[in-house]
């Protein structure tokens, strides 16, 4: 049973995690010969200024980086 998770920052709509579910539901399926019903995927919006990246706060990093 698979289980997949997905951490990323917030601002997404909830359209785009609803496809971002699917197709990595149906990726996972196709490559594990699994059952879509047996995959789970869970997606966990975090706050920018609450992951670091380099040792930089998220909010802080430049858009180039």
């Amino acid at each position: 049973m698979p289980f997949v998770e997905i951490k990323l920052w917030k601002g997404r709509t909830d359209e785009q995690k609803k496809m971002m579910i699917q197709k990595v539901t149906q990726v996972v399926s196709e490559c594990a010969n699994c059952p879509k019903e047996h995959i789970n995927v869970v997606v966990t919006e975090v706050e920018k200024k609450h992951w670091g990246v380099g040792g930089i706060p998220g909010d802080e990093l430049k858009k180039d980086e």
